[in-house]
């Protein structure tokens, strides 16, 4: 449990560019002042990981971190976070010294300062998330929280549901060490090809190609189609769109922000 706060917390003394927190909550959207002032009231918000419940209390919002009910409020948040929708022959880095196509050619220098949460290998399609949000790129990239992702892979050969439950119940050995699927699921298949969906929360290289590899289904075509709470949905090849606020929030939550 948060501790109460108290006034001999330095932290928290008044100073001349310190907002009254009713304030802050109001102007971050959650209604007006009377209402923000309950939620205070009521244990609801917290500063810096201490409850406040006094309402003279006063903050620094652009350097002390407020959350509601658990979630993480945003001041003035210039931060921003993009969903992209990577080609095969892309590279999951800014630039190439190759002269290779990379992320930076897809969104250009619009946001300049935005990097990429986790990888997908070259010949691999589908969903990135980039953003310019430190704190939230070392959360979702944190083997801590191991955010669960989603693909659809079309493998050579007719899988059967067996060899999925298996990759499921089971898993595999590979040479770092054992894996195995939270979700398999056949889509479509017929004599010479397979497509499966494939859910795993582990974040190593070329994870789903190296374990159908390692029963014999080698991977032709790979899409990652979900992060998280994150839905790569109808975005096309090549182009990229701005989270919106009830995306970022989830995503978020599922960080523990």
């Amino acid at each position: 449990m948060p501790h109460q706060y108290s006034r001999a917390n330095k932290s928290y003394e008044s100073r001349e560019d310190d907002i009254r927190l009713q304030k802050v909550l109001a102007q971050a959207g959650f209604g007006s002042r009377r209402k923000c002032e309950q939620m205070i009231v009521d244990g609801r918000v917290e500063v810096d990981g201490e409850l406040i419940t006094e309402l003279g209390s006063r903050v620094n919002p652009k350097k002390q971190q407020i959350r509601v009910d658990g979630s993480r409020v945003h001041i003035d948040d210039k931060h921003v976070t993009l969903a992209l929708h990577k080609p095969k022959k892309v590279l999951s880095t800014m630039d190439d010294p190759k002269g290779r196509f990379t992320l930076r050619d897809i969104i250009g220098d619009k946001y300049s300062r935005v990097f990429h949460m986790g990888r997908l290998d070259y010949d691999s399609e589908g969903l990135i998330l980039m953003t310019d949000d430190g704190e939230l790129s070392q959360h979702v990239m944190h083997p801590k929280y191991e955010v669960a992702k989603t693909y659809v892979a079309t493998l050579e050969g007719k899988i059967g549901g067996n060899v999925c439950n298996r990759l499921v119940r089971q898993g595999v050995q590979l040479k770092d060490g054992p894996v195995r699927f939270d979700q398999c699921s056949v889509i479509t298949q017929r004599r010479d090809q397979s497509v499966v969906k494939v859910v795993i929360h582990s974040g190593r290289n070329r994870i789903v190609r190296r374990v159908f590899d390692s029963v014999g289904y080698p991977v032709t075509r790979l899409v990652r189609t979900q992060i998280g709470p994150i839905k790569l949905g109808n975005l096309k090849p090549g182009t990229y769109r701005v989270l919106s606020a009830a995306e970022l929030k989830s995503l978020e939550k599922e960080v523990g922000l």
